[in-house]
């Protein structure tokens, strides 16, 4: 797997046209104007690239600098996320944004970093749990008020329509992408996993694209071992 982190007005029409396809084969109501405006917002993007040149994913990232109470804050948003069936067993991906969350970290100096996460499946929940020791919403913590006055801020900034803070969901106004059918079906396994259950309760309709609201601190020390191999372990190409 040959991973690069790109500026996002590096990309390419190729690129950009890859990226589309391989979203909206996984996802239903996918609109080409939208993705590509909600691409042109974002800072980086990170591209997996198979043996052969295939692209096998990618993820895309905004920085969002945002006084909160007067003081500031930066935050990572996650924006489209996927990663290609065939190659969902390598951590390539979730290695490559750890980098670009120590790069920032390293860029913000003393204003603290916050990773801003919309899950509208329980794959993409579940990468809290695997990096950070802390999270919010978590299945086994109360969120404090502080956190959760963070999450409200940013998610309100970012969807001022959309955002639902009592429930903290991100509702689908009938113009987001959700799963298609055939790739809802849910795993004995992943039900069993307690952190799929809590999703799945807070956010009971991620099957037509509502999305779960979700912070973590990017900090060294809320980032978990597991995290911290996995960052080791993945070699990436920047292309500044």
């Amino acid at each position: 797997m040959h991973v690069t982190i790109a500026p996002q007005n590096r990309l390419s029409a190729d690129d950009r046209e890859r990226m589309f396809a391989l979203h909206g084969h996984y996802f239903a109501n996918v609109r080409h104007t939208k993705f590509m405006t909600d691409l042109a917002a974002k800072q980086w993007v990170i591209l997996l690239h198979a043996a052969g040149g295939a692209l096998a994913g990618f993820s895309t990232v905004e920085i969002l600098d945002l006084p909160v109470n007067g003081a500031p804050h930066t935050f990572l948003f996650s924006g489209d996320t996927i990663v290609d069936l065939p190659h969902r067993d390598t951590p390539a991906l979730a290695g490559a944004f750890g980098h670009v969350m120590l790069r920032t970290l390293d860029r913000a100096g003393a204003i603290p970093v916050h990773w801003f996460l919309i899950a509208k499946g329980h794959r993409t929940y579940r990468f809290l749990p695997v990096f950070f020791r802390t999270f919010i919403p978590a299945c086994d913590r109360p969120t404090p008020p502080a956190s959760r006055q963070l999450l409200d801020a940013v998610a309100h900034h970012k969807f001022p329509a959309a955002y639902d803070p009592a429930a903290g969901i991100v509702r689908n106004l009938y113009e987001a992408d959700y799963l298609r059918p055939e790739h809802q079906r849910l795993p004995a396994g992943h039900v069993a996993n307690r952190h799929v259950r809590f999703f799945l309760n807070r956010n009971p309709g991620w099957a037509r694209g509502d999305e779960l609201a979700c912070l973590a601190e990017v900090s060294a020390a809320n980032l978990n071992r597991a995290a911290q191999r996995v960052i080791r372990q993945t070699a990436v190409e920047w292309i500044s």
